[in-house]
């Protein structure tokens, strides 16, 4: 079958577009036409000649995040954003830096690091050597790895962002700059939108000093219970942890949690010697300068399968992992758990071969749980459905979480297509009407990746 010419207009307006291929689906809905723009002017071009034409158009970076979120009700035209890759500003001394959507995360790591400082995300690496992803991306989807308990996520490190609205229309908040749309903080209305508002065009973040040494603090833990008091004893201590993981492969078996301490050499080894001696001495915990091969696994637990993000209140701990195995034993299903306890976000994992029916039923018996438990609805500190929710007292207008800062969530990361079709991937929405609004206003039309996200926005 012949390629679909390019529109004229379309020609036009970038110097690299052409038919799309099959490696261009997203989430198996195939595009027609795919788009490099290497400018903001450029990008500008395309997506007012999109509008012209009628087009829905789709962001992607590297695409490795694109099996997160619905599959698209339309996807005429894939603005890819790889071409979009310079490093504008990094003033080393402010600690920022400037830079476009597309540069990948982990040329920006080398980049900063040349001056002995970092983007404070620290993403695992997508399978297949497909690398952390670009910066639009991990904004577009939240995306954030285990120090989000000292860092934050990206929604707290972005200080500053260019857009382009779907009629082409560039709109900057934050940052150097002054110009804001209707009083939005851009920044954290784009961060977690999955595409939906607009095209992420350049983002200003705010640094860290790269730290002199880290160590690894880790135990194995008999069960939840005694997960839970390890973790909240190392989160409440003055130590300073930068991150508080746990990892169950299995079930039934012991928990292993790990804590990572960051500084400077004589402090970190001191630090790491009283958090040993905090979670039961020499005997029970171990120090290491590497990662235990486990850590920060989290939403790559099941890279083909289904992956669930249970946002809680970091004290029900216990309380949220007994849920997920009475949900999953009712079922005959095994998830793998781990993730982010300290800040109240952990991940179920369920291979690919699981049955639909089983991952359905798994899901709402887990959301009735949390849901009715007070103890996992108390001030959760990332309460909403995944990479979208405000964390560390920010709101955003257009996400889940707008509602009740104290609300759990349950919500399906990433699922094989026979997973999709058959659940409810977001859970509860109680700000939905409020986010749709959100939409009507930057994107009228719905032609900014259509569906993708909660409620069919």
């Amino acid at each position: 079958m012949a390629a679909e010419p390019v529109p004229g207009p379309l020609a036009a307006a970038c110097g690299e577009v052409g038919p799309a291929s099959d490696g261009d689906a997203v989430a198996g809905v195939p595009p027609r036409y795919v788009a490099r723009p290497a400018s903001v002017a450029e990008a500008s071009a395309v997506l007012a000649a999109a509008a012209g034409l009628d087009l829905a158009v789709l962001p992607r970076g590297t695409g490795t995040r694109l099996a997160w979120g619905a599959p698209p009700r339309r996807c005429d035209l894939v603005i890819d954003t790889l071409r979009l890759d310079r490093v504008l500003e990094h003033e080393a001394g402010d600690l920022v830096a400037r830079v476009q959507a597309g540069i990948r995360i982990d040329d920006l790591a080398d980049v900063l690091g040349l001056a002995g400082q970092q983007l404070s995300l620290d993403l695992p690496a997508a399978p297949g050597g497909a690398g952390r992803g670009t910066v639009g991306g991990v904004l577009a989807t939240g995306a954030a790895g285990p120090r989000r308990l000292r860092y934050g996520t990206p929604r707290d490190l972005v200080i500053g962002i260019t857009v382009i609205r779907a009629d082409g229309t560039v709109a900057s908040s934050g940052g150097k700059v002054v110009k804001n749309v209707a009083g939005y903080d851009l920044g954290k209305l784009f961060t977690g939108s999955y595409g939906t508002l607009g095209l992420i065009a350049e983002a200003a973040f705010r640094l860290h000093p790269l730290p002199g040494a880290v160590s690894f603090v880790t135990l194995d833990c008999p069960d939840a219970a005694g997960a839970q008091a390890a973790i909240a004893a190392a989160a409440g201590s003055p130590l300073a942890p930068s991150a508080a993981e746990i990892d169950r492969p299995t079930r039934p078996g012991p928990v292993r949690a790990g804590i990572l301490l960051e500084g400077d050499p004589d402090g970190v080894a001191e630090r790491a010697a009283r958090m040993t001696g905090l979670l039961g001495g020499g005997s029970a915990a171990s120090v290491s300068p590497a990662p235990p091969a486990w850590w920060g696994r989290g939403a790559a637990a099941a890279p083909d399968g289904t992956v669930v993000r249970i946002g809680f209140w970091a004290a029900a701990l216990a309380r949220v992992i007994g849920a997920i195995d009475a949900a999953a034993s009712a079922v005959g299903l095994d998830p793998a758990v781990s993730g982010s306890a300290a800040a109240g976000v952990i991940y179920a994992a369920v291979g690919e071969r699981a049955e639909p029916a089983a991952v359905s039923e798994f899901l709402r018996t887990l959301r009735a749980a949390v849901r009715d438990d007070p103890m996992a609805n108390v001030a959760a500190p990332e309460p909403a459905s995944g990479a979208f929710g405000p964390t560390s007292g920010t709101a955003s207008l257009y996400s889940p979480a707008d509602g009740p800062a104290s609300r759990a969530s349950v919500v399906v990361r990433q699922a094989p297509a026979e997973v999709r079709a058959s659940v409810d991937l977001w859970g509860p929405v109680p700000s939905l009407g409020l986010m749709r609004a959100v939409k009507n206003q930057f994107d009228p039309e719905y032609r900014m990746a259509p569906g993708r996200f909660v409620g069919g926005i």
